[in-house]
Formats: structure tokens, C-alpha cells, sequence
């Protein structure tokens, strides 16, 4: 026998702990018991209705079938003959639907099949309906950043609150420089909304992405907010360093200045959510020469010599700058080469040819 007493205590159970409504939770136990019944009973073309009333604890369970003479598939025909004394009452082409109750719930191991069927369908379809219902949060904030709470960290994943649902950052889009603590407020930026019709709808959330930086300076400097500043270019290493170009049509704004803030307050508040990742602000210049300067700081560049046709950048350094124009592990040239969208290539003083790690791309 099915024990409704027991489904609606796992009904209610699931519907707390999943934000999912008692209603959706019938339904999707009602579709594990259909599937439990063409599984055991009937065949995959039978079409079978099942109601669930957990109020009074009963269950109904009706199979429709097409009145004919002659019946051909017994799992979805019946003839008038079949119907004896009901006969008078229906036609050729009718459908009824027949009262299989007592039949499939009486039987022996219904109970256990159909118990079975709803736990494995009550798992997926929960993860679709949850997919859903993230989906449908995020639907509209393609592009933007979000502030959600840590709710539980764990070893691969971290997962967060949103208005009381819970969505999962997984290991690829976090930085390890990030400190997850259960309870905390985070940014997180909203990458992509995909729906995909094999594996249904897909939020993807990160703190990986350049975008998330330029979402954050945006949320602290009004004059991002009003277009009298913008971010032209930048580049990132997640959790090492950033580097951002910033322009502005108005000779009395200073660009880099405004993202700064008085006495750095905007730009400490971005880097206080990138736990201290290091950010570079470059003012845009036409000159490239004069750009790529300032892109290779902290590093001092004794020459610049473009060649456009190439994409290529080939600038001079002392010895006792390059390390500095190199960066640690190639950090520093290598996003200089993403900010400016060009090939450099180091040549110090005294005609060395550069090394392998000295040509960024």
C-alpha cells in the first residue's frame, strides 16, 4: 500500500527546505507513480491519471482507453462488449477513463515500485524545478553583478543565498585569493544565462571575470554611472593583478582620479571585495608610445617603437627594469599585452636578445 500520511510528511519536509510548492510536489509525485504504473502495470503508451489528495489521505488512479469494436491495443481500447451493462451509455470514438484503484494500489509491491519511481523522479525533478527557479531569478541580470550571502563552503563549491534560494559557485569560477566564510556578503557577476533543451537551464555565476572589476568600479564612481568616464580597456589575472585603461571626453575630469576617489576610497572599496587584488589605472592616451608606457608600469621603459601592421610592440628596458616591466612569472607585460591588444617584446640595453618569457602575446 502507498502511505499518503508518509508523502505528505516528505511533501512538507521538501517544501520547506527547498523553497518547491506542496502543490509542485504533488504534481511531480503523481507524475513518479504514472511512470510507476507503465512501468509494472501497463506500457509506455498507456495513458494513465493519478490524483493525489494528501488533505484526506486517499489516491486515485484512472486509466483512459477509446471505446471501439474491435480492439486491437487492450492498453488504450476497450470494446462496447468489454463495457457489458455500461455499454448503453457510450459509443464508438468515446473515451472513458476506468477506475484502476483498487487493482494497481492492492497489489502486491505497488507500494515498494512506486516508492521507488517517485524517489528517483522526485531527485530529478527537484534539480530541474530549482534549475527553473534559478533560471527565472537570473533570466533578467544578464551582464550584471549580484551581492549574495555564503551560506555553506565546501570542499569544491561554495554555496550562496538569494532570496532564499540557493545557488552553487562552483570551484572553476572561484579565485583562490577569496576568502568564502558562511555569513559574509560577496559580489558575484552574472556571466551567462543559457537554455540548453538537453540539459535545461543554465545560470553560470563567477568572481573570475574581468567584467566582475568593471562592475564593481561602476557600482562606487557616479561619474561611470552619468558616461562621463568609461573603462576603454582592461585586463585581469584573478586574485594577482589588474590593469584598466579609463577615458573621458572632458578636459577638467581626471579619469583615473575618479575611479580612485578621494584619498583612494573607491578604489579600496573595489579591492577590499578582491581581497587586496592589485589594480593598475592608466589614463587613456592617443599615443600609443606614451600608452604602452604606462601600461608596462611599474616598470621604466627607456623606448617604444610600434609597428601597426604587425600588432607589435617592441620596447627597450635596462636590466634593472625588466624585472619590474616583467612582472612575476610574466604578470606584468603579459597584461599589458591584453590591455593594449598587442604583441610585446622586451629588448634590453646592450643589444641581449630577449628570452622566451620576454615576448608577451
Amino acid at each position: 500500500m502507498i502511505d499518503i500520511r508518509k508523502i505528505e510528511a516528505a511533501i512538507n519536509q521538501i517544501s520547506a527546505e527547498k523553497k518547491i510548492s506542496r502543490e509542485k510536489l504533488v504534481e511531480i509525485i503523481e507524475a513518479a507513480i504514472k511512470t510507476a504504473y507503465k512501468k509494472d502495470f501497463g506500457n509506455k503508451d498507456s495513458n494513465v491519471n493519478v490524483k493525489i489528495d494528501v488533505e484526506s489521505g486517499t489516491i486515485e488512479i484512472g486509466l483512459e482507453k477509446t471505446v471501439v469494436e474491435t480492439v486491437e491495443n487492450p492498453e488504450l481500447e476497450i470494446s462496447l462488449e468489454d463495457l457489458g451493462e455500461d455499454a448503453e451509455n457510450f459509443s464508438v470514438g468515446d473515451t472513458i477513463e476506468l477506475d484502476v484503484t483498487d487493482e494497481v494500489v492492492g497489489s502486491e509491491g505497488f507500494g515498494r515500485i512506486a516508492s521507488q519511481a517517485a524517489r528517483q523522479v522526485i531527485v530529478q525533478k527537484i534539480q530541474e524545478t530549482e534549475k527553473e527557479k534559478i533560471f527565472n531569478l537570473f533570466k533578467d541580470k544578464e551582464g550584471q553583478i549580484v551581492n549574495l550571502k555564503v551560506e555553506l563552503v565546501e570542499k569544491n563549491r561554495v554555496i550562496f543565498d538569494y532570496n532564499g534560494t540557493q545557488v552553487v559557485l562552483p570551484k572553476s569560477e572561484q579565485v583562490s585569493k577569496d576568502r568564502y566564510v558562511p555569513g559574509q556578503r560577496m559580489y558575484l557577476y552574472v556571466a551567462r544565462i543559457e537554455e540548453d533543451t538537453m540539459t535545461g537551464p543554465r545560470v553560470v555565476l563567477t568572481r573570475r571575470e574581468k567584467e566582475l572589476v568593471v562592475k564593481l568600479f561602476e557600482a562606487n564612481v557616479p561619474e561611470l554611472e552619468e558616461g562621463s568616464v568609461e573603462i576603454v580597456s582592461i585586463a585581469r589575472i584573478p586574485g594577482l593583478k589588474t590593469k584598466l585603461i579609463a577615458a573621458t571626453e572632458y578636459d577638467e575630469i581626471d579619469p583615473a582620479g575618479s575611479l580612485i576617489g578621494p584619498k583612494g576610497i573607491r578604489v579600496k572599496g573595489v579591492v577590499d571585495e578582491l581581497f587586496g587584488e592589485k589594480i593598475d589605472i592608466i589614463n587613456y592616451s592617443p599615443d600609443m608610445r606614451e600608452l604602452a608606457k604606462k601600461a608596462l608600469v611599474p616598470g621604466e621603459v627607456a623606448d617604444v617603437v610600434i609597428d601597426e601592421d604587425s600588432r607589435t610592440i617592441t620596447a627597450t628596458v635596462t636590466s634593472e627594469e625588466k624585472p619590474k616591466v616583467l612582472g612575476k612569472g610574466g604578470t606584468n607585460i603579459n597584461l599589458a599585452s591584453e590591455l593594449l591588444g598587442y604583441k610585446i617584446i622586451l629588448e634590453t640595453i646592450g643589444g641581449e636578445a630577449p628570452a622566451a618569457e620576454e615576448i608577451a602575446e
